[in-house]
């Protein structure tokens, strides 16, 4: 059975930082894209950030600058730094996954085979 489970949420000033890590466990991603995605009430899940199977990294535009996609494939594990948060920035917060080496769709919701659970990140005013 294949997990991701999220850790690093939480609440933070603005300003602050976070680190989000997802371990995987029953499959490795070695060869394929891990990356991030959030959710705000009420809205749609949008596309955060991802890394290849090779290293390679895609950015939501808003986020470039501030947040940083990063994997250990030793550990089957991806990791999100997020920098200089906003209030705006608030959410849950899932990481997904997928075996495919390809780019194509990378940033779309519906191209990822494995989802976690999610965790929450609060930006305080």
């Amino acid at each position: 059975q294949v997990q991701l489970v999220e850790s690093g949420g939480g609440l933070v000033q603005t300003g602050g930082s976070l680190r989000l890590s997802c371990a995987a466990s029953g499959r490795t991603f070695s060869s394929g894209a891990m990356g991030w995605f959030r959710q705000a009430p009420g809205k749609e899940r949008d596309f955060v950030g991802v890394i290849t199977w090779n290293g390679g990294t895609y950015y939501a535009d808003s986020l470039k600058g501030r947040f940083t996609v990063s994997r250990d494939n030793a550990k089957n594990t991806v990791y999100l730094q997020m920098n200089g948060l906003k209030p705006e920035d608030t959410a849950v917060y899932y990481c997904a996954a997928d075996r495919s080496g390809s780019v194509w769709r990378i940033q779309s919701n519906d191209r990822y085979e494995y989802w976690g659970q999610g965790t929450q990140v609060t930006v305080s005013s």
